[in-house]
């Protein structure tokens, strides 16, 4: 099938659960579901603009997956899994290292050149070349992580399957995500941004830019290269006065220098904990 007939099987499918039980239809979900793993099709991709579009028919797949699956007991060495959905494989020819037990789920795609320590990438997920998937730190579902990016122990990227509309969480080139920071709700994280040891990013955070003379507030984005650390903000409520998190925009890398150089001095200059 061509992808505008995958997305009507689909679409009809999401609509009407019942036509699972048809071969058309739980073909569509199957060869979509691949057409993930194999890096050939995304959840959501930037055009020329840098504006990013996502394709809810493509996450209506994931959801069905879930429906033409059934529970199996999947043997890796020494460890035992139960559930509906087998592990990614083919690494080594894929030009991936995954670092035991790091996991990987089927559906989703990390590009040659990806490392993945003890972590984990959920189903629809991207991960970039060159991209560190660090410790302990987790993609969520449909998740879009760039090329060169560096997500540090502990990170949480969340994610981002319903409604499928709803725009995944997207982490941009040559970001570094600090170690336990979160980063959920569909947030994006802009190109060579580097976000701060616990700073935690949902939809309703505020995003202070200090830079100036006077504060600059936003939601949702951390624009590219900015330098951003948590911080608090005085929010008044019936019992008193009490500080609220928020993350606070310090600084921004030079466009100029070296995307490394950059990094070091950003860490250095603004005094960044990672």
């Amino acid at each position: 099938m061509n992808t505008d007939e995958l997305k009507t099987y689909i679409e009809t499918a999401y609509a009407d659960r019942s036509l699972l039980k048809t071969p058309p239809h739980a073909e569509a979900v199957e060869q979509t579901i691949a057409l993930l793993d194999s890096g050939k099709l995304r959840v959501a991709e930037p055009d020329e603009a840098g504006d990013w579009n996502v394709h809810g028919w493509v996450k209506q797949a994931i959801l069905l997956y879930f429906g033409v699956r059934g529970m199996e007991t999947m043997e890796v060495g020494p460890f035992e899994f139960h559930d509906k959905i087998p592990l990614k494989k083919n690494l080594a020819s894929a030009g991936v290292r995954v670092v035991p037990p790091g996991t990987a789920r089927y559906g989703a795609f990390l590009e040659p050149g990806a490392i993945m320590m003890p972590g984990y990438v959920n189903i629809g997920a991207w991960v970039g070349a060159g991209t560190m998937v660090d410790t302990w730190a987790t993609v969520g579902s449909c998740a879009q992580i760039g090329k060169g990016v560096h997500l540090s122990g502990g990170v949480g990227i969340g994610g981002v399957l319903e409604p499928p509309s709803a725009t995944p969480v997207i982490v941009e080139d040559g970001a570094f995500i600090g170690s336990r920071a979160i980063v959920v709700e569909g947030v994006r994280v802009g190109t060579e941004a580097v976000v701060g040891a616990n700073v935690v990013l949902t939809a309703s955070t505020r995003i202070i830019d200090v830079t100036g003379s006077e504060p600059v507030e936003m939601r949702g984005e951390i624009p590219a290269r900015s330098v951003v650390i948590p911080g608090m903000r005085t929010k008044r409520f019936p019992a008193g006065e009490y500080g609220v998190p928020c993350a606070l925009i310090i600084g921004h890398r030079s466009e100029s220098t070296d995307r490394k150089v950059s990094l070091n001095a950003a860490l250095r200059d603004f005094g960044v904990a990672v």
